[in-house]
């Protein structure tokens, strides 16, 4: 796995790094902006990308735009975006598209060297990977678009959007795995979630509610 970071904190940027490597994967960028970060991706041709929401020249959005830049010319590059806050706003644009190879985590879980290494891992394969931070946040503030979901069907939700197995929901719950199921396909039903053939289909009811969140009330 070859991998490109765009971090403006020198100190994050190489603990990342070292984390990485210490872990196998090669680290073929560090970057401290987002116009490195793009001629990095045209010489390094990494296979993932993690970059910061915020870096300069502005610490606005420059990370965030060259990540949808990057998920719209280059869809086989996985994108990691790591932010300091919880901004709906910016995990729903980064979402709103194709799910495959997509993480949106907070700089705290880094911290979580195993749990890091996994999150790398899980998008370079194709996963999702939403920070259980991002979800409780988002769920607390906009509760109208997943009103009929009951509050266990909503602790499953924010499971699922972890990237959680079934097993890993139900020891995590203590339940059993058949009441995880049902809960499961529940949440699929109430959000009118067809069946398809998608290893992305249990955290796209997470990105229909980041996206449902952002469109305006009326009244």
């Amino acid at each position: 796995m070859r991998v490109a970071i765009a971090e403006d904190s020198v100190l994050l940027r190489e603990g990342i790094t070292r984390i990485l490597e210490a872990s196998g994967i090669e680290v073929v960028a560090a970057v401290g902006d987002a116009e490195g970060l793009m001629a990095a991706v045209g010489s390094a041709a990494p296979d993932v990308v993690i970059v910061d929401v915020r870096m300069p020249p502005t610490h606005t959005t420059e990370g965030l735009r060259a990540a949808l830049t990057l998920r719209k010319e280059r869809p086989e590059i996985a994108v990691l975006v790591l932010s300091q806050f919880v901004e709906e706003r910016y995990a729903t644009d980064l979402l709103s598209g194709e799910m495959a190879g997509i993480g949106y985590l907070l700089k705290d879980r880094v911290v979580d060297v195993k749990g890091f290494v996994r999150a790398v891992r899980q998008v370079a394969g194709g996963g999702t990977v939403l920070d259980p931070e991002v979800v409780s946040q988002v769920l607390a503030r906009h509760r109208d678009p997943l009103r009929e979901l009951t509050p266990r069907e909503l602790e499953v939700l924010g499971q699922m959007a972890q990237g959680r197995s079934n097993s890993g929901i139900a020891a995590a719950l203590v339940v059993s795995e058949s009441a995880v199921a049902k809960h499961v396909n529940n949440i699929f039903a109430k959000l009118g979630l067809a069946p398809m053939d998608s290893d992305h289909r249990r955290v796209i009811a997470v990105l229909r509610f980041l996206q449902s969140a952002e469109t305006p009330r009326k009244g």
